[in-house]
């Protein structure tokens, strides 16, 4: 591969692999968990303290950016990157989650999706050469192919023919990837694999997108209501079926507890709102389990969040005064909240990291495991 993506892996531990993705504007060390900045900011966050975390790429969302503030005012401003002041590398994602999650405000074709705006109304095209566009004009690092991801209880030919559409439209995100000049020359495109639980259908989607080639491979279509049983199940064979030497990425995961089961299965790259989300919403991560802030008895609490975190909130303020935040609905108990889960989640995958390049990872996740699973969310 050539220097503007490679994909280097350093260490295994059973199915678990710690690595770098080396980009032009950075490396990415694996595991890795992204950040979701969907539009153009990590909410609550700004973009130096995201990477003060340990955070070395965050996610954009394609859809919300295609609607506000637009792909082609974005370009003119200097593209994503120096638009919102990150200059480490982005990915973002294609558009083709919307389809599932707004599917009471779109109409689904094999040109593509046409979309209402849940903004405004206003219709839009989205085609996977409108997405790889739309990823053109934002300058995004890695580029995702435009897909479809049906839910996990569609019935199998339901399940069988979207993969089947998703690879067509794998291969038209591939040739309006290449002929996208200067970009295609600095970018990368990942593949998305679709095909629900089920092994067969999975096996089809990753020999059809290792026949058309990408620089990496995306597992979709997991973290959508199956469970984490159901979900881990798959991911016991669906990493497998992708080319071991390109970066594995499972979109939208997950719980604390997710990662490392995903780690453990071979997944190298991960994206998920909800260490924000939790932040925004009273919920701090922690080493010994989840907490909720909102609890009152917190509310004289004078430890730090996570005695074990080494993020500014934890080296700084107490249970106590960020339980009052929380229950006064003042912006700083969501800035010092999310603060803290993006930088739990980042501790955590450089444990994971270290873990695996010491060849101890399966006693890393029963201790992790006993501690974290072993206290209830209070």
């Amino acid at each position: 591969m050539s220097s503007r993506f490679a994909f280097d892996i350093h260490a295994r531990d059973g199915a678990a692999r710690t690595g770098t993705i080396r980009m032009l504007r950075g490396n990415i060390r694996t595991p890795a968990f992204m950040p979701v900045g969907t539009a153009a900011t990590v909410k609550a966050m700004k973009p130096q303290t995201v990477r003060k975390t340990g955070a070395d790429i965050i996610l954009g969302n394609t859809y919300h950016l295609m609607l506000r503030p637009g792909a082609e005012r974005v370009a003119k401003l200097g593209g994503l990157h120096n638009f919102m002041n990150w200059q480490r590398p982005i990915l973002t994602d294609s558009g083709g989650y919307q389809v599932m999650s707004l599917s009471d405000l779109r109409k689904l074709t094999e040109e593509g999706v046409e979309f209402r705006s849940h903004i405004d109304g206003s219709k839009h095209m989205l085609t996977p050469e409108r997405s790889m566009e739309i990823q053109r004009l934002l300058g995004s690092d890695i580029v995702m192919a435009f897909d479809e991801c049906p839910r996990a209880d569609r019935p199998r030919d339901e399940i069988a023919a979207s993969m089947e559409m998703s690879m067509r439209w794998a291969k038209r995100s591939r040739d309006g990837f290449d002929a996208g000049g200067d970009h295609a020359r600095t970018a990368a495109l990942f593949g998305i694999q679709q095909g629900a639980l089920d092994e067969e259908l999975r096996k089809i989607s990753a020999e059809k997108l290792t026949e058309i080639g990408f620089d990496g491979y995306a597992i979709g279509g997991l973290a959508v209501g199956e469970g984490q049983e159901a979900m881990f199940a798959t991911l016991d064979f669906a990493p497998g079926q992708l080319p071991d030497d390109r970066p594995r990425y499972l979109m939208g995961v997950g719980k604390p507890d997710d990662l490392v089961g995903a780690v453990e299965r071979g997944v190298d790259m991960f994206d998920c709102v909800l260490p924000s989300r939790s932040g925004r919403n009273g919920q701090a991560f922690t080493w010994d389990g989840p907490l909720n802030l909102r609890n009152a008895r917190f509310a004289e609490d004078r430890e730090p969040l996570d005695s074990r975190c080494s993020c500014d909130t934890c080296g700084t303020y107490s249970r106590a005064y960020l339980h009052h935040l929380v229950k006064s609905q003042e912006i700083l108990g969501a800035m010092l909240m999310t603060e803290h889960n993006i930088a739990f989640y980042q501790q955590l995958m450089q444990a994971m990291r270290d873990a695996i390049s010491e060849e101890r990872f399966a006693a890393f996740a029963v201790d992790f495991r006993r501690d974290y699973l072993g206290s209830a969310a209070t």
